[in-house]
């Protein structure tokens, strides 16, 4: 059977006019997805002759999440390299030919001008390709440590936007420009009271509030610390907004029954009312929440994923935590030390104050803007 049988290619109003043509290629997470969208947009209001099309991953979130915002996406049938189990990796070197030959069949007929890559796993074939062609290739690196196939790729890139300072141990430095992380507008634009917010959430403006997030699919040592201590919550007067996450949700949902100062949650949709109502924050260290807590300016506690790629959260909390920005706690001692961080954190004003002054000393809320425009300014 010929690799191109059953390939097809989504109908949408971004393929066939006359602008600009542009594929925007990763995913695999909020952290990766959000801000490609936001690029996306800001390309668009540019110029809004210009024609974009994602690639992402089959499976991956970024199947859903693209054409909510209005955008044609193709999806590759390809994972990453599983660590743990040698076997499940035995089908990954077809997948990457598959991947690969869909890849030259997708800019055979998009024809792209220009490549950005944010990320994830279909981002290396995508801008492999568009290298091999002499098409202009352009990274967005969200994390303050970079991946093995981005540092691979900017060797080759037309221009590699970051979101911290010292990447040019990663990158060749006549390349990079510092521009943050794109963050979603309803966010960096948000204007919304923390009275309002609260009410939102059920909650008093009596009591300093406390926002748990651990990701969308939960973080389970943040999840069990605080199930473990929320006891400590009505003893110092604070209340919860807790999201737990999808993957473990309903195992923590009951523990807020009859609790008016906990809201409990698997995934909250409006993140904007979330920052606003938060007086604290206890967060993983993902790329795009630290950019969005830069952007909120609320004292922090980070919780990093020790697992990540290269333990790239880690990274991204030292960044904050070394400009005196942040305070962190190691996974493996959440549940002995993060709610008495918060609780110590919550009654020391002066901390408060200076964790919010320094961090918001670090927002970049136009970061989509400069990445466009610099795209557009190269292209043209």
């Amino acid at each position: 059977m010929s690799a191109f049988q059953n390939i097809t290619f989504t109908d949408s109003p971004f393929v066939g006019g006359g602008g600009r043509r542009i594929i925007i290629a990763g995913g695999g997470t909020g952290g990766h997805i959000f801000p490609a969208i936001a690029i996306a947009h800001a390309l668009r209001e540019k110029d809004a002759s210009i024609e974009i099309l994602f690639v992402g991953a089959k499976g991956k979130m970024e199947m859903e999440k693209v054409p909510q915002a209005g955008y044609a996406i193709e999806g590759l049938d390809i994972a990453g390299l599983n660590r743990q189990s040698i076997l499940k990796n035995i089908g990954l070197p077809y997948k990457l030919i598959r991947s690969f030959l869909k890849v030259r069949r997708i800019f055979s007929f998009f024809k792209p001008d220009a490549v950005i890559g944010v990320g994830g796993y279909s981002s290396f074939p995508v801008l492999r390709y568009a290298q091999a062609r002499g098409i202009p290739s352009f990274i967005h690196e969200s994390n303050s440590f970079a991946g093995k196939a981005n540092i691979f790729l900017g060797k080759k890139a037309t221009k590699i936007f970051v979101a911290s300072e010292g990447m040019d141990r990663f990158f060749p430095r006549d390349k990079i420009l510092l521009t943050g992380n794109p963050v979603r507008k309803n966010i960096s634009q948000a204007q919304i009271s923390q009275l309002d917010a609260l009410e939102f959430f059920g909650l008093s403006m009596a009591k300093k509030t406390v926002l748990a997030i651990g990701g969308s699919l939960g973080a389970r040592s943040i999840n069990e610390a605080l199930a473990e201590n929320l006891d400590a919550f009505d003893d110092h007067q604070l209340q919860l907004i807790w999201q737990t996450g999808k993957t473990t949700g309903q195992e923590y949902e009951h523990k807020g029954n009859g609790k008016e100062n906990i809201w409990i949650h698997e995934f909250i949709k409006e993140m904007e009312m979330a920052y606003s109502a938060a007086d604290m924050v206890i967060s993983r260290a993902g790329a795009m929440s630290v950019t969005e807590l830069c952007v909120a300016g609320k004292p922090v506690v980070f919780v990093p994923f020790p697992h990540a790629a290269e333990d790239h959260q880690t990274s991204n909390a030292m960044y904050l935590v070394n400009k005196q920005a942040a305070l962190i706690v190691k996974d493996n001692e959440a549940k002995e030390r993060l709610v008495s961080t918060v609780v110590e954190l919550s009654e020391n004003i002066a901390l408060q104050k200076q964790l919010t002054e320094n961090i918001k000393a670090l927002a970049i809320t136009n970061a989509d803007e400069i990445i466009a425009k610099k795209i557009l300014e190269i292209i043209q």
